[in-house]
């Protein structure tokens, strides 16, 4: 009888599906953000969000730029070799459901810079763009505006 090769699970990011998802949910990436990254659209902003983190801690710049709106995307997302995401916490969401065509998510993305801690505090719009949920860019708060 010939032997079986072991499953493969690894995905188009190099991240083995079994592991544990960065985005903080406790499931499986290849349950999780993983079909994102192949191509299934979430079907939530808060869903988006999650998997935009995720591709963030996995340097898969090709995605984050997909799932950006085309009227406010860079060109080009650069990954920073000395900067680790560790952690996310949604904090709040408004509307982003379903049947939404607009949705803001509130996190925060927890980091280790050149090994120091740090916290990226974001309140994020999501719009529907040909269907799909896509990143339109932060809300800017009087706070944010203060510190431009």
């Amino acid at each position: 009888m010939a032997r079986r090769a072991p499953r493969r699970t690894e995905t188009v990011t190099g991240f083995d599906d079994a592991k544990v998802c960065p985005c903080g949910l406790g499931q499986p990436y290849g349950e999780c953000c993983g079909p994102a990254h192949r191509g299934h659209a979430p079907a939530t902003a808060v869903g988006l969000m999650r998997s935009r983190y995720t591709a963030f801690t996995l340097d898969d710049a090709a995605y984050v730029l997909r799932s950006w709106h085309p009227d406010t995307r860079p060109a080009d997302v650069e990954p920073d070799a000395g900067l680790r995401w560790t952690r996310l916490d949604v904090l709040d969401t408004t509307g982003g459901g379903l049947f939404d065509a607009e949705g803001v998510v509130e996190f925060r993305a927890h980091y280790r810079d050149a090994g120091r801690p740090g916290v990226m505090h974001e309140r994020s719009r999501f719009v529907r763009h040909d269907g799909q949920w896509v990143y339109w860019g932060p809300v800017l708060t009087d706070e944010a505006l203060a510190n431009i």
